[in-house]
């Protein structure tokens, strides 16, 4: 295996029910490669990122990280979760618990770190997305971006090899979504390994070294961005950015 993927998907199949939500998705991601997965709603993307973190199962194929397979039935998905870091749509922050508190509540628990490092680091991240004047604040008190922001901190502070972004912006308000957004464009930056399922077309183009375009549970097209939203190769691909309008005049 190459020793610059870091992710590697091999013919997953995944079933709810009788509905085949994954038929065969190959992918590979490369350490420090930001991906961006797009595709109409209900074509598999979310699952995709849910198979990738043990959250949901998968009927056939296999889910490999750093060259070991993680889809078996020994897996330790409470280690395996420490490296793939996720952040929802929905934040899922603890009501009762300040801002600092939900971000110390992982590390502690899972890792068993030292309070004071962690808390050093916490500090230093939320300096970071913004938000080191809102550390003592309870959820209720931020807006959707602020919430958003911690969350994504509530992964790093765990120190992922991968984050997985799923449509983090889609329950944002329009003037919210780029407080998130230039989160995520900073740590690209920084050279973090990201799987983004999203609909913001001009955030992707900007972000993505590769874009998989997914419709049916198959993945349709695997492309550079620039090929993509200028030349997309496939016709589904062509049919789904002229509904956004997208595909730029040559």
């Amino acid at each position: 295996m190459d020793n610059n993927i870091l992710l590697k998907i091999d013919e997953i199949t995944k079933f709810f029910g009788e509905h085949k939500v994954l038929n065969k998705a190959s992918l590979t991601v490369e350490k420090g490669e930001i991906v961006v997965v797009l595709g109409p709603s209900g074509c598999g993307k979310s699952t995709l990122l849910r198979c990738i973190n043990g959250l949901e199962d998968i009927q056939g194929g296999s889910i490999s990280l750093d060259g070991n397979v993680i889809t078996q039935k020994d897996t330790r998905w409470t280690e395996i979760r420490q490296k793939i870091g996720m952040v929802f749509q929905s934040y899922d922050l603890f009501p009762h618990m300040t801002v600092l508190q939900n971000i110390l509540l992982a590390p502690l628990r899972v890792q068993h770190r030292k309070k004071q490092d962690i808390k050093e680091d916490a500090l230093k991240l939320l300096e970071r997305v913004g938000l080191l004047d809102k550390k003592a604040s309870y959820p209720s008190e931020l807006s959707g971006g602020q919430r958003q922001r911690v969350a994504i901190v509530r992964a790093l502070i765990m120190n992922p090899e991968i984050m997985l972004f799923d449509e983090v912006t889609a329950a944002l308000d329009p003037e919210m979504v780029h407080e998130v957004l230039d989160v995520m464009l900073d740590l690209a930056k920084a050279g973090m390994t990201m799987v983004i399922v999203t609909h913001e077309m001009q955030f992707a183009k900007a972000i993505a070294d590769k874009i998989v375009f997914m419709d049916n549970g198959e993945i349709v097209e695997i492309s550079k961005p620039d090929i993509f939203f200028n030349n997309p190769q496939t016709e589904r691909s062509q049919r789904f950015l002229n509904k956004f309008n997208y595909t730029e005049k040559r």
